[in-house]
Formats: C-alpha cells, structure tokens, sequence
C-alpha cells in the first residue's frame, strides 16, 4: 500500500467580507493580528522621515509576525495528524474501499479491534471487515499465524493440522465427521444432503459404508479422510478447475466458478496485491515469487456447527519495492457445512506514525441455504457469528503479540 502527505496552504485576507466563504483558523488568526496584506512595511514604504510612531508601528508589526509565526507553528502541529492521516494508508483504504469514516477509525488507532459487516450482492455472499492496531512487527505476526499450536488457542478453532509436504494419509488424524453429520451421511442424495459433499463421495459413501456396523463412525471418517487426501492431491495438480462441484442442494455450486466470483468483489486486491491475486486464482501455474504456500486442515466453529475445512494457506512477503507488504491468505479448498468457498486475508500494514502494524482482515465467502425466509434469519445469525468471532480472533492475536518478549 503507498503512503503519501498531503500539504495544506490558505491565502490570508486582511480583511472578512460577508459574503465569502467561511474563513479557516489561520485566516482568523491572520485577521486578529492585522498583518497587512503587503507584509510589514519597509523604510521604502514609510518615506526617508520615519518618526517615533513609525518606529513603533514597525515594532508592533514584526512582533505580529513574530506571534503569527508561533501560532501557525501550532496550527499546524494541530492539524499535521489529521491531514497525513487523511491521505495515509491505511486510512485511504478504510475511507475508499470499506466506507469508514474519522469516528469509525479512530478505535482502530487506538487499538480496538473493529469488526463491520461489508456490503454484498446477493444474500448467498457474506463480506465481514476487520482490523485492529497492533504494537507488533509483521514478521512477528507471519510467524505467529504460521504457528499451529498458537492458532488452536484462538476462540473457534476447534482442531488444525498441517500436511506434511507431500500430504500423507496419516496428516489426516483426527479429521473426523460429528455424530450427527455421520447419521445424515446415511440418507445423502444428489439434491439433499446435510453435509456439503460432491456426487462422487456420495457414491463412494453409499458403496463402502454398512450402516448397521457397530464400527460405523470409524468406517464413515476412514473414508473421509481418504477423500479429502484425494481431493486435496488433485488441487496441487489441476489448481481451482480440481475443486469439483457440490451437488448436496438442489443447485450445483462449481467451486472454481463461486470463488472467481467471491474474489471478483475486492475490488482493492488487484489494486495493492495484484500478484497476491493472480496467485488465487491461477495456482498452481501462477508466478510464486515472494510467495509461501503450504495446506492444512481444520475444525471451526464459526457457524452453527463445527466444520471440517481444508485450506490452502499463502504467505505474500514484497520487502523489495519501495512499498513493503505482507499478508497471509488462508483459501478455502473445501468445507463440510456451509461455505461453498471462502477466503480469509489478512494484510500487515505499517503505522504511517508510530512503530506499529495494523491488521486488515477481509473475510469472504458464498454459502448456501442464506436466501428466502428461513434462509434470512439463518444468515443474520451466521453473519453475526462471523462478525464477532472475527473481532474475538483479532483481539486475541493482539494481547498475544503484544505480550510476547523481544
């Protein structure tokens, strides 16, 4: 993101007429002092016989503009902070891309995390803002997001696991459906279905399980977790075009197509990380450089039940430019309730002011079962959920970077 200061100058008047437009504290301060328009006059102004009046005319006006000096010193030091903050990032990014004005801004710098529920365009879509000032650095908060035992500690996280590279069977411990989804896997029918599954693992569940086993529960998640392992290869290899198709609703949702369409909506992503994006979009063909990526899988309970995700998660690091940035992007490849596709990004933006870091977290995603009567209270409940836990999580992450010792 670039930074930029923006410099104010006002033309001072000696004089108020009641028809201009309201004047600015200097042109107040100006007018009370009585500097003339000209400046102070010089001997060439008063003539060769300047007598004591002169004199002490002379006196009075240098001490005028003596005192203007001072108090446009302060004037400026007074509005210094809110014209750089005007023209600032990430400030611009707040007011331009989120809709926030000074009020809603001014927590954030102060330290509050802030979480905003963003417009979106249909009901299925849900875009949740979140940030909050850190007094941190952003390599301390790429290696604290990159640590697993630290993001179980987070509120909602139930279970997370990093694959191994490359993924392993064994990675998958612990994957494991609840109670209920496995009852619900039982009756799973293109069209009806209560966890979010392809046609294919239907299938493969229809064949494989015996329902009447007493070992059912271990059957069902040995099966699971082969698919997702199965699943999660054939991403590595084909990118998005691999993520196959949900048919657990009456509608088929195409992932690759309903995450295009989820990241079409930042519209400020091509505009500060356009690399970053191309990267989503075109992995595994995409150029890599400054770019980490590795997988894991989690349990959340961002919803109104725990979900098994497998996520895809990426590192941007750019010290080179001019313009440093940072920021981490866990990629939705797969959920069990839910999200058709998601997309978390955080970027670590550098106070402009102070030696800190502002988190920007943007959360998208499209999900299904949001539409209608029943579909709007759901949605109102599973956004609000988003929302809070989303200003919980960034809370969280700054007590522990902040408690952390050099």
């Amino acid at each position: 993101m670039s930074n930029a200061s923006a410099k104010c100058s006002t033309l001072m008047q000696d004089s108020i007429e009641p028809e201009k437009p309201k004047t600015s504290k200097a042109d107040l301060l100006h007018v009370s002092l009585k500097i003339p328009a000209g400046g102070p006059r010089t001997r060439a102004h008063r003539g060769p016989r300047a007598g004591i009046g002169d004199t002490m005319t002379h006196q009075g006006t240098a001490r005028a503009r003596f005192l203007l000096w001072i108090f446009a010193g302060l004037l400026a030091l007074s509005t210094g902070e809110t014209a750089y903050g005007q023209s600032a990032e990430p400030f611009t990014f707040f007011r331009e891309y989120i809709g926030l004005n000074d009020e809603q801004i001014a927590p954030i710098r102060n330290g509050k995390a802030i979480a905003k529920i963003v417009e979106s365009r249909t009901p299925d879509e849900v875009f949740v803002f979140g940030s909050v000032y850190v007094e941190s650095t952003p390599d301390k908060y790429l290696k604290f997001a990159s640590d697993i035992d630290s993001l179980r500690s987070l509120p909602s996280y139930l279970a997370i696991q990093k694959f191994s590279d490359p993924p392993q069977l064994s990675d998958l411990e612990g994957f494991t459906l609840e109670a209920q989804d496995i009852k619900d896997l039982k009756n799973c029918e293109p069209g009806h279905c209560e966890v979010q599954l392809p046609g294919e693992a239907m299938d493969s569940f229809k064949r494989s399980v015996d329902w009447t086993a007493p070992d059912v529960a271990n059957r069902v998640n040995q099966i699971a977790q082969n698919l997702a392992l199965e699943a999660l290869q054939n991403y590595i290899q084909g990118g998005n075009a691999a993520l196959g198709t949900y048919r657990d609703k009456k509608h088929p949702a195409v992932v690759a197509a309903t995450f295009q369409s989820v990241l079409s909506r930042s519209k400020a992503l091509p505009v500060y990380l356009p690399q970053l994006d191309r990267y989503l979009l075109d992995y595994p063909n995409a150029n890599s450089d400054n770019i980490q990526t590795e997988f894991f899988w989690e349990k959340v309970n961002f919803g109104l039940k725990p979900t098994l995700r497998i996520v895809q998660a990426i590192v941007y690091r750019d010290t080179n430019s001019e313009q440093q940035t940072w920021a981490l992007a866990a990629k939705q490849l797969y959920a069990s309730h839910y999200f058709e596709t998601a997309l978390d990004l955080t970027v670590c933006v550098k106070d402009p002011e102070r030696p800190g870091i502002y988190l920007i977290t943007m959360k998208g995603s499209q999900q299904a079962g949001l539409t209608g009567f029943k579909g709007g209270i759901v949605r109102k409940v599973a956004v609000d959920k988003t929302r809070s836990s989303l200003e919980k999580a960034l809370a969280a992450i700054k007590q522990k970077l902040e408690s952390q010792k050099d």
